[in-house]
């Protein structure tokens, strides 16, 4: 499969939201997913196109999700402020 060599339209995941909570989508190049976390789901990116489908999704691991104490900082604090990860 070419997952890893065919690039999504970075117009396309402005426009995206989760299907099941209309919340935020973070890009994971790494894996070609779609992470909700409010949703603990990742849609898979086939081809270049995101899959936004709930039954396609897998669930999040519990090392995957960000810890809601660090979601809640995170914007607030400067530059390395990720450090409590």
């Amino acid at each position: 499969m070419s997952d890893q060599s065919t690039p999504v339209d970075p117009k396309l995941l402005d426009l995206l939201v989760c299907p099941l909570t209309k919340g935020p989508l973070r890009y994971d190049r790494a894996r070609q997913e779609l992470i909700s976390e409010q949703a603990g789901l990742a849609y898979p990116i086939r081809d270049g196109i995101p899959i936004m489908l709930v039954d396609e999704a897998r669930p999040l691991d519990e090392d995957e999700t960000i810890p809601e104490t660090v979601r809640a900082t995170k914007g607030r604090r400067g530059p390395g402020g990720d450090e409590r990860r």
